[in-house]
């Protein structure tokens, strides 16, 4: 078993929390690396080198949603959002842009540890779900209007291909891989953030409205992801 402590960049101005974050994580056994700067904070964020991200919302240089994004389209990583902010909307723009999970300040240190935790336990079985995809072949979805291709985490929308943020993409497949049936809000947070996760059961309504952005021709009139009222979701053929 490797020694290799898994490393966490936290990009956050507040001198204090970003010490009494560090300070927390390294005694929980994981390597801290600290960014002040929304810039250089992203530079880091790109290396490659970082098992997680906890990124502040507001930040001097660049704010942490536009990071967030621009992370996104670039490398696969867990990303923690924090904020002194508690209102839905900001929850939404961090979710909406790549978020995995949002947390508002104040917070206990041993929750955001626990997060921690939890979003690279979670990435690690993504991670090895997708190498024994690559390996079997299997797992590839074809509806006519929508294809998924497991092997290589490709979504095509009328022949089109869609890019989605890693939890939009495992909230598709998995209403794909049981089309027709219904979900509720519970059994897919269950699903697809896991039953350890701790977090805001609201992340699924603003997944599932980030997705008919990107496949529905009309997202206020939704075809593809279907609101059962009172139970939940589903994905039609």
């Amino acid at each position: 078993m490797s020694n290799v402590k898994k490393a966490i960049l936290i990009i956050e101005d507040d001198k204090v929390i970003a010490t009494i974050e560090k300070d927390f994580l390294e005694a929980s056994g994981f390597d801290a690396v600290i960014e002040h700067d929304g810039i250089k904070g992203q530079e880091l964020a790109l290396t490659g080198n970082f098992s997680l991200v906890i990124l502040d919302l507001m930040l001097p240089g660049k704010d942490g949603i536009t990071i967030c994004r621009d992370i996104r389209e670039k490398i696969d990583i867990p990303i923690i959002m924090v904020s002194a902010k508690m209102e839905d909307t900001d929850k939404i723009k961090g979710l909406g842009f790549g978020a995995d999970d949002y947390i508002v300040k104040p917070f206990s240190q041993t929750e955001l540890v626990a997060r921690v935790k939890s979003h690279i336990a979670r990435y690690e079985r993504l991670t090895q779900k997708q190498a024994q995809s690559q390996s079997s072949g299997l797992g590839e979805i074809d509806f006519g209007w929508l294809q998924i291709n497991n092997s290589t985490h490709r979504v095509y929308v009328n022949d089109v291909e869609t890019p989605l943020n890693p939890k939009e993409y495992e909230l598709l497949y998995f209403l794909a891989s049981n089309p027709e049936t219904v979900f509720s809000k519970e059994t897919l947070y269950d699903r697809v953030w896991g039953e350890d996760m701790y977090g805001d059961i609201k992340t699924v309504k603003v997944h599932i409205s980030r997705l008919r952005e990107k496949i529905e021709k009309n997202p206020a009139e939704p075809t593809r992801i279907e609101t059962v009222w009172g139970a939940g979701y589903r994905l039609l053929r």
